[in-house]
């Protein structure tokens, strides 16, 4: 009845590791035509992209969409600031969690959703140097346990 079709196109995976998620947002983007075709061949990369807001209004910047690889001369630049379509409620909060210190907005995932280019937003307290070997040391005890449970 109500088939919401997905469909990933770039996933900033390194985003856990660096940060401890506090919550997320789904957000619609203003982009040009040669940028949603350049995403439907999945040339987009998420790795350095962070938000901010400015005038009550929330961008994606260092998101980078390639070229659109049969476009002429009306190209897009592959790292323009982009505008993000959220709520004024939405972006109040944002505005109020991001003020506190420690807590940025950091993009983890961009797809297709219904046709429609979305992207998931994060509100994130970046992690320490021993937080992050402290996961490190559990996702390897859990490897461990999962491989002495396959070999009984």
């Amino acid at each position: 009845m109500n088939d919401v079709h997905i469909k990933n196109i770039a996933e900033n995976r390194k985003a856990r590791h660096e940060y401890f998620i506090v919550d997320t947002w789904e957000a619609g983007m203003v982009l040009v035509g040669t940028e949603v075709k350049a995403l439907r061949e999945g040339r987009a990369n998420l790795k350095d992209a962070y938000a901010k807001i400015k005038k009550g209004e929330v961008w994606v910047y260092q998101l980078h969409i390639s070229p659109y690889s049969h476009a002429s001369y009306d190209n897009h630049n592959p790292l323009r600031p982009r505008k993000l379509l959220l709520n004024r409620s939405e972006i109040r909060r944002l505005a109020a969690k991001t003020n506190e210190t420690g807590h940025t907005l950091i993009p983890l995932k961009l797809y297709f959703k219904n046709g429609k280019v979305k992207l998931l937003l994060a509100l994130a307290k970046g992690k320490r140097k021993y937080d992050k070997r402290e996961a490190i040391r559990r996702r390897d005890a859990q490897r461990d346990l999962e491989r002495a449970g396959r070999q009984r």
